[in-house]
């Protein structure tokens, strides 16, 4: 939630909602939101209450992920920016690290809360110390002792926990079924405290196929027990609702070791996949094909981070410095999704049970409308010729044209050939 008065806040809120609705003219209310910090990034409550509102939200998924946003090499004032492993390239960048928290219903799919990740510098030099020593050949217990974890930075899972708790204190009247995360966050402590927050019994996660189960007394990991003792069998799964697909299925409750009790573990194997996943769930009433299909809705986390980096604004525009302007920038490109789930065109198809609009489409459409209002304003005015001699000066500050470093025009370009003096060194 912000920090500072709230009743402020739902005043602020009400404004920006009443600009959308057309009832004031006043734009700065657009422009406080922006000033607004995120505390731990239950962000806009009062916008997040309406959507719900609005769309008569009871109940729901919550999905928890992280997503990285590369940045400079040499930045040193964007907050939270640390080394991170670049996915396409194989080697590191600097970037970003957000824990999102992701509200998936029966209608709609919108982000809930969200908070910076920043890891430990002293654990991280210690990491990189010991990793030297090692490889040096220092035994460990010569080796420095792995220092304790600074309360500045917790760790993901402990973000995650904060966020689902902040969404339970500021929701509560939301019902939960299943929290969905993924592997990482596939450990006891994690899956039993979410549980406990929300008075629910089912949190779904990943195993790694190396984790040791215990059966009937005799300890070996996931991927030996599947593919030897607890072969699966060829289904058929619906897909977040949709579409169908062929998989392998198998399933049982097992003790895991890492966890210290037992859990219903389900394994997975998509048609064209030649290895399982393993899945996690901590209730075990549940059956496996309602598990699995619960699981496929994690996804649209995925298709959220990709509209959110594409269209919704988050890491393309100005960089804003510290932890108030990364927050700010954040929090404005999430209240752009919320905004379009308001929009009338989206909330007639939603009402009316239809296939809600792509964040593209509706981002191109809200543009065009844009445009026509403003020419019909242009034509409805007594001097639109004077009226657009003022937006053209008003575009000529806004919208300056910056010189580009690519082109060499107006640079030497260098001497690009041969010199006849140097000829014999060439012979030679």
């Amino acid at each position: 939630m912000f920090d500072g008065n709230i009743a402020d806040q739902f005043g602020m809120l009400g404004e920006i909602r009443a600009c959308e609705l057309g009832r004031t003219q006043d734009r700065r209310a657009f422009v406080d939101v922006s000033r607004s910090k995120s505390s731990l990034g239950l962000f806009a409550f009062g916008e997040c209450a309406l959507v719900l509102k609005r769309h008569g939200i009871t109940e729901g998924v919550l999905v928890l992920d992280e997503s990285d946003r590369a940045r400079s090499k040499r930045t040193k004032r964007i907050y939270g920016v640390h080394k991170q492993k670049h996915k396409v390239s194989g080697g590191y960048v600097n970037g970003q690290t957000v824990v999102l928290l992701l509200l998936v219903m029966q209608t709609v799919t919108l982000p809930v809360g969200f908070a910076f990740y920043r890891p430990d510098p002293a654990l991280t030099a210690w990491s990189k110390e010991d990793k030297r020593l090692k490889k040096a050949g220092m035994a460990k217990k010569d080796r420095p002792v792995q220092p304790v974890r600074d309360s500045r930075y917790p760790t993901k899972t402990q973000l995650a926990l904060r966020l689902l708790q902040a969404f339970k204190d500021a929701h509560g009247d939301i019902k939960i079924k299943p929290v969905l995360a993924d592997a990482l966050y596939g450990e006891a402590g994690f899956m039993d405290t979410a549980s406990r927050i929300f008075d629910i019994n089912q949190v779904i996660s990943q195993l790694r196929e190396n984790q040791i189960i215990e059966y009937k007394s005799k300890k070996r990991n996931l991927k030996a027990y599947f593919n030897t003792i607890n072969k699966g069998i060829e289904v058929t799964l619906q897909v977040r609702g949709g579409e169908q697909v062929k998989a392998t299925v198998s399933s049982a409750r097992l003790k895991v070791l890492a966890q210290g009790k037992k859990r219903l573990v389900v394994a997975v194997k998509y048609e064209g996949e030649s290895d399982y996943r393993y899945l996690v769930a901590t209730d075990m009433t549940w059956r496996t094909m309602d598990i699995i299909q619960a699981y496929t809705l994690r996804w649209l986390v995925e298709v959220f981070f990709e509209d959110w980096k594409l269209y919704e604004g988050w890491g393309r525009e100005a960089k804003q410095l510290d932890e108030e302007g990364s927050s700010r920038g954040l929090i404005l490109s999430l209240l752009f999704d919320h905004c379009l789930l308001l929009h009338p065109e989206q909330t007639a198809r939603i009402e009316n049970k239809l296939p809600a609009y792509t964040v593209g489409s509706l981002q191109r459409k809200s543009q065009m409308d844009v445009l026509i209002e403003f020419i019909k304003t242009l034509l409805e005015h007594q001097n639109p010729a004077e009226k657009l001699k003022e937006l053209a000066v008003l575009v000529d500050d806004v919208f300056q044209l910056m010189p580009s470093g690519k082109h060499m025009v107006g640079r030497d370009l260098g001497r690009l050939e041969p010199t006849a003096s140097l000829q014999y060194r060439a012979a030679g």
